[in-house]
């Protein structure tokens, strides 16, 4: 048996438990057991002890004391004079890509939820047996590479270590299978909970346009040779309500809405889709930027606390540029799709007040107590290192066309070099920029990085034939307002910072009854959807809004703001073509 070995028994169905048995054939005296507090990718300390159980050792067949002293980790009173055995359960019902999963229709699990690490052995061989109750039918899907396994998948898996272990999620369950090679990699797409009308081969054939147009963006020489994997796994659970990806090493796990995936009588991609397509798209690119380049200060991770990093925007925001920027260029969107995608995230970024409160540097920093932990004020206080680090490298590749000296591509490319596709430091990309256009960045990403000055998006798109339209926004973002509409209801979530609604009073948590103009008081219209206001008031500016608060009703003055808009891209046929195919198409 191998010096780290891993039991995880998924018959216990019903009540949700992994049942999990770990031999350590060299202990060391008083041997130091954790589980993981956060898991890579997803930043934030989630506690994934509080769902392990019954925790117990044995050595030489004589029961050994455990002691716990720290919210994640435990003392075994053992000796290092033969192996030890530790048997303990965990509790797996969170149906997301980040922690674990078990009932009577699927498991799934991630190994921070479920491996005790073994202090001081960390890079030593790591080996998992994988167990199911005897007359299961269950197949299964890593990214790890198996032993010696069944037909079905059960059996044993090897990791180099730790690290290794922990980054290859396991599927479980009766799910849809299919397989596609990719710049002659192979590759594997499994699917849990589709409908009958799930359209498999249209999902094989566009995620294949997906990785090989990614692959060949890192490697424009022997792309199969060059690529940090040799075999690549999706794991896509479909559900009623859901989205969401947690990159890995060698495979994804996903989640999306059931509605979202293809059907078989398509034959005009949904919206749903292709944000299913972008997801994708997103959490493959990081096979390279986030996992293989990641920040220096993730050089070797530390499981037990919080990994501080500013540079989010660059290995989340960059890497949600190109999700959708490259599903262009392997021609599963046109022009306009990618545009309003664009507009999209545009936005997003210029609706949020928090953008003139927190840099994105800043927002990279604070992922662990802001991004992860949204509340009601949290688009007045914080800005997203997704959205804006998009947009600051839509800049920086923008400007970069402009100056007709290089592009983001080869400065990405030449980062994978520079860096030999490991630990990477702002230093590095200023280095790289600087290597690839002969000029000094610092002023551009102290401006656009390092404070809240808005980014000089308009200019930058006219220079590459895009035109920035300002129309009139709906109503929720025309009164600085983020709402829910259910059952006649308006329900505010969020009042944004100098809006309208703030300005009359209003707060989140208010539900929004009524409302009537200044001018005809006896006259009060139900309101139970915010755009219906310009059908009740007209074009009255002023209005009077009845809203509850703790039980109590009483009215808001509110001034009908018209300088309000919202940005529309478009693209034109114009002097700048040439530069905007060149940035379009990848040349």
């Amino acid at each position: 048996m191998n010096a780290i070995h891993y039991t995880v028994d998924a018959s216990q169905t019903h009540s949700h438990l992994f049942q999990i048995s770990l031999h350590i054939a060299k202990p060391d005296a008083g041997q130091v057991v954790s589980l993981p507090v956060w898991i890579p990718g997803s930043y934030l300390v989630r506690e994934f002890s509080k769902n392990l159980q019954q925790l117990k050792a044995k050595q030489a067949g004589k029961t050994v004391a455990v002691f716990q002293d720290h919210k994640s980790q435990w003392r075994i009173d053992c000796k290092n004079t033969s192996a030890l055995d530790l048997t303990y359960e965990v509790y797996a019902f969170d149906n997301s890509v980040r922690t674990a999963w078990l009932d009577s229709q699927r498991g799934f699990f991630n190994g921070t939820s479920v491996c005790l690490r073994v202090h001081g052995q960390e890079d030593n061989a790591h080996a998992l047996t994988l167990k199911a109750d005897k007359a299961s039918t269950w197949s299964v899907a890593t990214g790890l590479s198996a032993v010696k396994v069944n037909k079905q998948g059960f059996g044993e898996y090897m990791a180099a270590h730790y690290d290794e272990l922990v980054d290859c999620p396991f599927e479980l369950g009766h799910f849809w299978r299919g397989e596609f090679t990719a710049c002659g990699i192979p590759h594997e797409f499994v699917v849990a909970g589709a409908m009958a009308s799930f359209d498999g081969a249209r999902l094989l054939a566009d995620t294949q346009k997906i990785c090989e147009a990614e692959i060949k963006f890192w490697h424009e020489k022997k792309p199969a040779a060059n690529a940090p994997y040799k075999r690549y796994v999706f794991m896509l659970n479909a559900v009623e309500e859901g989205y969401g990806g947690l990159e890995h090493r060698n495979s994804t796990a996903l989640i999306c809405n059931r509605r979202d995936l293809p059907a078989m009588a398509m034959k005009k991609m949904s919206e749903g889709y292709i944000t299913l397509l972008g997801l994708i798209s997103h959490e493959y690119f990081h096979t390279w930027n986030v996992k293989q380049l990641r920040p220096a200060e993730f050089k070797r991770y530390d499981y037990t606390q919080e990994n501080y990093t500013e540079l989010l925007w660059f290995f989340e925001g960059f890497t949600s540029y190109y999700d959708d920027l490259l599903l262009r260029r392997a021609k599963l969107i046109d022009d306009a799709q990618y545009f309003k995608l664009l507009n999209k995230t545009i936005n997003l970024v210029l609706q949020a007040p928090g953008r003139q409160v927190q840099s994105v540097a800043q927002a990279s920093f604070d992922a662990w107590v802001k991004y992860y932990r949204q509340d009601e004020n949290t688009p007045n206080a914080t800005i997203s290192y997704y959205t804006k680090g998009a947009l600051v490298a839509l800049c920086i590749d923008l400007t970069m066309r402009a100056e007709g000296t290089s592009n983001l591509d080869h400065v990405m490319r030449g980062l994978w070099l520079r860096c030999k596709g490991g630990p990477l430091s702002e230093a590095d990309l200023l280095a790289e920029l600087e290597a690839q256009t002969g000029r000094s960045w610092k002023k551009e990403i102290k401006s656009w990085v390092h404070s809240t000055q808005d980014l000089p998006l308009k200019t930058l798109l006219s220079s590459h034939g895009v035109v920035v339209h300002e129309d009139p926004p709906q109503m929720a973002q025309r009164l600085g307002l983020r709402v829910t509409e259910a059952q006649g209801v308006v329900q505010i979530k969020a009042v944004l910072r100098g809006g309208a609604a703030e300005k009359a009073g209003m707060a989140a948590g208010d539900e929004w009854w009524a409302v009537a103009s200044p001018k005809a008081k006896s006259q009060t219209w139900r309101l139970k959807k915010l755009d219906d206001l310009t059908l009740l008031l007209g074009n009255e500016k002023k209005a009077v809004a009845t809203i509850t608060r703790d039980q109590k009703v009483f009215a808001l003055p509110l001034t009908l703001p018209t300088d309000v808009n919202t940005w529309r891209l478009s693209h034109t046929s114009n002097a700048h073509s040439t530069r905007s195919s060149a940035w379009l198409d990848g040349a």
